[in-house]
């Protein structure tokens, strides 16, 4: 494979692109047991054990290991953001890897620190990056994974194990711990600025997730969130959704009232599209795992025709409390698609080449069923 080598002090590393599904086939995940302090591997197990579960009960566990305990947590919330669309990078750090075998390298022409190094016989042990590569593991079990993704990698050879457990101790011991409310504050002020129209989206975001009747609480992945059931969707990825919405000139006076952008009419707005739906789906509706209702794809399908809905019908829609019961009604066509979002065959009833083109096509399979849209 194509690497760069860099010189430091006495030491030589590499710089390598791997394919991801390569690299996960040439990884090995490891985790320090405690076993004499009746610890378990990766915390408080859940009721029942999932894939994410299996895979931490089945990694190798020794006193020889160096890496920490793996977190259940964060492996889910590290695939839940590889599912989210961005233009970002996935993977934009490095992940070092260490093999105590000296791979041969054999540069290319005059270009002494490029050329081709050969791959260990056996394994490499990630001394950082181990939850980002099991993250990725499970993101590329879903049907809509990139599996063109490239892991970018730093290659240290040809040490002993104490090598790479002293740079682990060293990377791991530095971290400054931050407040999770400040890191939110931070990502708001860095993605959000001073654009109106996204902070009134991170408002509905922000309703959707903690006001008691909303359809939403606490199934979305928000940043300093502190729901533990299982989450439906990422804060990013319905924030992509609600900014959309926010910006159709002919929704906005779901949105607006005559002071501006009105988070009590945008929420209730929200709130009762997404009630009558859980209404019309029924037992398909939650936590029910035979059904796709409440995957992310499926709601991000939702609040797209939610703007369709507001626009087809804006002139006869009433405000305040009237207007729930009126969309229940009008929504209620939906109870008759869910046949058509049981998990089984749905990606292909809902055939794409991706969750863009996916999410397109569920927007106009309901609006279809109430007469919106296309």
């Amino acid at each position: 494979m194509l690497a760069l080598r860099m010189r430091q002090k006495e030491a030589a590393f590499y710089f390598v692109s791997y394919s991801a599904r390569d690299l996960l086939r040439k990884v090995r995940f490891v985790s320090r047991f405690y076993g004499d302090r009746g610890e378990q591997v990766g915390g408080q197990r859940g009721p029942e054990p999932d894939d994410v579960e299996r895979f931490i009960e089945a990694i190798e566990r020794s006193s020889k290991a160096f890496q920490r305990q793996v977190n259940r947590r964060k492996v889910r919330q590290i695939r839940d953001f590889y599912r989210v669309e961005s233009r970002q990078p996935i993977l934009p750090g490095a992940v070092l890897l260490f093999t105590s075998e000296e791979l041969r390298f054999e540069p290319l022409g005059a270009y002494q620190r490029m050329g081709d190094l050969a791959e260990p016989k056996g394994g490499f042990l990630i001394i950082d990056g181990q939850h980002r590569l099991a993250g990725l593991q499970f993101y590329l079990q879903e049907p809509d994974a990139d599996r063109t993704l490239e892991v970018p990698c730093v290659i240290f050879d040809g040490k002993t194990a104490d090598f790479a457990t002293e740079m682990f101790v060293i990377i791991n011991s530095t971290h400054t711990r931050i407040n999770k409310s400040h890191i939110v504050d931070l990502y708001e002020k860095i993605e959000w600025g001073t654009d109106p129209q996204k902070r009134f989206a991170a408002t509905l975001v922000r309703a959707l997730y903690e006001e008691g009747d909303s359809p939403l609480q606490y199934h979305i992945n928000m940043l300093g969130g502190r729901s533990q059931r299982e989450l439906w969707i990422n804060q990013a990825q319905l924030f992509g959704e609600v900014h959309r919405l926010v910006l159709r000139k002919d929704t906005r006076a779901r949105f607006q009232d005559g002071r501006g952008w009105s988070r009590e009419r945008g929420y209730g707005y929200l709130r009762d599209v997404l009630r009558a739906a859980r209404i019309a789906f029924g037992e398909a509706w939650g936590d029910n795992t035979r059904f796709m209702v409440t995957r992310d794809v499926a709601l991000k399908g939702l609040v797209r025709v939610a703007g369709d809905i507001g626009a087809a019908w804006r002139r006869d829609l009433p405000a305040g409390r009237e207007l729930a019961p009126v969309l229940e009604r009008r929504l209620a066509a939906w109870s008759d698609l869910q046949r058509e979002f049981r998990r089984e065959g749905f990606y292909e009833r809902f055939p794409a080449r991706g969750q863009v083109e996916r999410v397109e096509k569920i927007r106009r399979r309901l609006g279809r069923a109430v007469g919106v849209g296309e």
